[in-house]
């Protein structure tokens, strides 16, 4: 399998600078590892456009569990489809932290975008606190018990699920290769029980200061399919190098 690298922008490039990272990054991308990448939602198309020059797919980094209406600010999933978005990030950590999306809530908005036909990252992670009373596998395994729940084994064809543990995220620290992969069997284990056809083939990232010194270790593991990358894929040359083609 092909490992995958997913930069998720947030907040972060204006027009110029994503133009700007495009022209770097286009010169050397070799297609080693699969790049995505998820912009704010106002450059979706500016990264599609560009990305169809170097084979990268873009996304986005949210989405509505409604198609349409009076839902002010949100995000369609069908006109993301539309404007060939390829993928939607769902549960980032930020995401449950600022603006209180929950795993229930979240369940909704997984089935809606794969309705859509957009490939899922489901983000899944414990905090600190949570980490030093040994509740990692318990609150990862709540999260995709109810974030996951009552969907088919068919729709789970187009679902990735990344583990983020999310006091490595920003901080610099990095779960070492030992306790990212601990966690990620435990996910693929979860997966498989719950969808016996898919669970094995289902691409498992991890999230959560991954950077270029680090990125061969951890995707060396064998239940790491890729990585999920904030600030290392801002700048094209770090991107790059994550990707293989430095």
């Amino acid at each position: 399998m092909t490992k995958l690298l997913v930069a998720n922008w947030k907040m972060n490039k204006n027009a110029k600078e994503c133009f700007d990272f495009f022209e770097e990054f286009k010169l050397k991308f070799s297609g080693k590892r699969s790049a995505w990448i998820a912009p704010q939602a106002i450059h979706l198309n500016l990264v599609i456009n560009e990305g169809k020059k170097c084979n990268v797919m873009a996304g986005v980094q949210n989405c509505s569990e409604f198609l349409s209406g009076a839902y002010t600010g949100e995000i369609s999933p069908r006109n993301v489809k539309e404007l060939n978005g390829h993928f939607v990030i769902l549960g980032h950590s930020e995401r449950r932290q600022y603006f209180q999306e929950t795993s229930k809530h979240l369940n909704a908005k997984v089935k809606t975008a794969l309705k859509e036909d957009l490939k899922v990252i489901y983000c899944v992670g414990e905090t600190l606190p949570e980490r030093e009373s040994n509740q990692t596998l318990s609150i990862v395994g709540d999260q995709i018990q109810q974030g996951l729940n009552d969907m088919s084994e068919a729709t789970a064809d187009n679902l990735i699920v990344a583990y983020e543990p999310v006091w490595a995220i920003g901080t610099g620290k990095t779960a070492t290769p030992a306790q990212a992969q601990e966690v990620h069997a435990f996910i693929r284990a979860e997966l498989k029980k719950k969808f016996p056809a898919f669970g094995e083939k289902i691409q498992l990232l991890y999230g959560g200061s991954v950077k270029p010194d680090n990125v061969e270790e951890l995707l060396g593991q064998k239940d790491i399919d890729g990585g999920l990358v904030g600030g290392a894929s801002l700048k094209a040359s770090d991107f790059l190098a994550l990707c293989g083609d430095k």
